[in-house]
């Protein structure tokens, strides 16, 4: 059965009604419920708010490097410290190294750009600091549903967004309701705001539904693949922050390293690959192990134990690449839009002033009995913010990457160091691009083959053990969440011509080619390894895949990631 046949035999849905509903408790959505409530609170109002999230608990499906710009933390929470936030480690260093393949040279601090510059941040677990802020959400009284995944946008007759239903539970394989099944419900409010993170599933729609990106540059998009360690006392430097350029990359590839020292003996590292690279034989997981053999970063780990792994696509974008975040009855927000400052590798600070601007053009809406319009106020606000203004000053660092390497080193150097030197912060000129990054795919004929080396099981690993940490688990009798438009394409096209690249470029392992009963090879989609970290939805040279929400609940359970 379909979901609109199972939906005309079972329904109709139950419904809950709030004036606010939130799809999404990362750091945006938990941002924009606190300011609502704040809000309410110093003028007197009353706003009901709920979040959905799809994980099994706020800061499950919550991945990010993560060094933490304070400054929209400070103005959500100015006494966060008392409150216990925890932002508990002070970055006490900064180093910059371009990696050869056995040597590595340190930018001299004089010469660091301004995007590496990390004074007054913190090394934190973004995923511990989201579990806070939903504990500060709860206390007051905002409405959080973990296990809930926001399935479909609800519209009204006048095409205005007036909700969402969260997905059916129980559905089995076959498509048809088990002996467990529950209908979906669907939540409605007078606004509706989107925090799903990047390449959100209905953000997606909606940016396609009411054409948000019309007259702008197409967004992009970058795969990161990430490692807990525990390491040796002796070796730990709380505070340290460690950033890669160089090897393993080659130059017409855009991507670095980073290693984060964490308080209690912890480092978090990982690898970040701009989903634009060419080569259909590169395995970003591969990649990110390979890493870690060069002496620079084996010197930090070597000995100690690994103790999470995760991967998430992230926004690679740039100003000249934010679609239009607002539509009659609902705004997007964090990288659901695609706020992340690529140069400076930071976004959580990003998501919450995104948050609470819109949640302060929301609480002026309903204050003057407004719904289901256009929240005008929210990218006004963000036009005249500081947000706008540091987003401005890196607007063109991914886009030197396509040029030549040297062009782009040398004028990476003047728009980060000498502009700032001379009292120009925001670079007089914009660079643009016009594809996505599905397209820069070569055939596997025109390019290298990688042999990448096999896992130690020490120091470097395999996929399936790598996804066993991340706590992941789907219900295994529920559809599958990866979708394809047309199942010839896999192998009549991307095995074909690309040399099947969606077996390499997934960090968990869900693709893989395997025999076909009748001869050659047929693609064999393993759903129930899935991280949710959306690469293949934006990678596919074909955009024949179509990532849909699983039953809510399921995907990874990080922890301190």
């Amino acid at each position: 059965m379909t979901p609109q046949q199972i939906l005309e035999q079972y329904g109709p849905r139950e419904s809950m009604e709030y004036d606010v509903v939130i799809v999404g408790g990362g750091p945006a959505g938990l941002a924009a419920a606190i300011r609502l409530k704040q809000v309410a609170a110093e003028k007197g109002q009353e706003i009901s708010v709920c979040v959905l999230e799809k994980g099994s608990e706020p800061g499950a499906h919550i991945l990010s490097g993560a060094v933490m710009d304070p400054r929209a933390m400070n103005e959500l929470f100015p006494n966060w410290k008392e409150l216990g936030a925890p932002l508990n480690q002070a970055v006490t260093g900064d180093d910059v190294l371009t990696l050869t393949e056995t040597g590595s040279t340190r930018i001299p601090d004089w010469l660091m750009p301004r995007n590496f510059h990390n004074d007054g941040c913190y090394v934190i677990s973004l995923s511990n600091v989201v579990k806070w802020m939903a504990q500060q959400a709860e206390g007051l009284g905002i409405e959080i549903f973990p296990g809930f995944a926001a399935a479909e946008v609800l519209y009204d007759e006048q095409g205005r967004v007036k909700g969402v239903a969260t997905g059916n539970l129980g559905v089995e394989k076959n498509g048809e309701p088990g002996p467990n099944f529950q209908l979906g419900m669907e939540l409605l409010g007078k606004y509706t705001v989107f925090a799903e993170g990047a390449r959100g599933h209905l953000g997606k729609q909606l940016i396609a539904n009411y054409r948000l990106d019309a007259g702008k540059d197409p967004q992009t998009y970058a795969i990161g693949v990430k490692e807990l360690w525990e390491i040796d006392p002796a070796k730990a430097k709380p505070g340290l922050v460690v950033h890669t350029a160089g090897w393993p990359m080659d130059d017409d590839t855009f991507g670095g390293g980073f290693l984060y020292h964490l308080e209690d003996n912890k480092v978090t590292l990982g690898f970040v690959i701009g989903l634009d690279y060419q080569n259909p034989y590169m395995s970003p997981f591969e990649e990110m192990q390979r890493w870690k053999t060069h002496p620079a970063i084996r010197a930090h780990i070597e000995g100690g134990k690994r103790i999470g792994y995760g991967a998430r696509a992230i926004n690679n974008g740039t100003p000249q690449a934010l679609p239009k975040t607002v539509f009659p009855g609902g705004a997007l927000i964090g990288c659901d839009a695609g706020y992340l400052n690529a140069a400076r590798i930071k976004g959580s600070h990003a998501a919450i002033k995104s948050g609470m601007m819109c949640a302060d053009a929301i609480a002026d809406a309903l204050q003057a009995g407004r719904a289901l319009d256009e929240l005008s106020a929210y990218p006004e606000a963000f036009e005249k913010s500081w947000l706008n203004e540091e987003l401005q000053q890196t607007r063109n660092f991914k886009n030197w990457f396509k040029k030549p390497p040297l062009v782009a080193k040398l004028m990476t150097g003047i728009e980060q160091w000498f502009l700032p030197k001379i009292g120009i912060g925001i670079p007089p000129w914009t660079l643009h691009r016009k594809d996505p990054d599905h397209v820069y795919l070569k055939p596997a004929n025109e390019c290298q083959p990688i042999v990448y080396p096999k896992p130690d099981g020490k120091l470097t690993f395999d996929r399936l053990s790598s996804v066993f940490i991340s706590n992941t688990n789907h219900e295994e009798n529920q559809p599958a969440h990866l979708t394809l438009k047309d199942d010839r394409i896999p192998v009549q096209v991307n095995l074909a011509k690309y040399a099947g690249p969606e077996s390499r470029y997934c960090p968990a392992g869900v693709y893989e080619f395997v025999p076909a009963e009748v001869g050659g090879e047929r693609l064999q989609i393993n759903a129930q390894n899935c991280v949710h970290c959306k690469t293949c939805d934006i990678k596919d040279p074909t955009q024949n895949i179509v990532w849909v929400t699983p039953e809510g609940g399921g995907g990874p359970n990080y922890s301190g990631m």
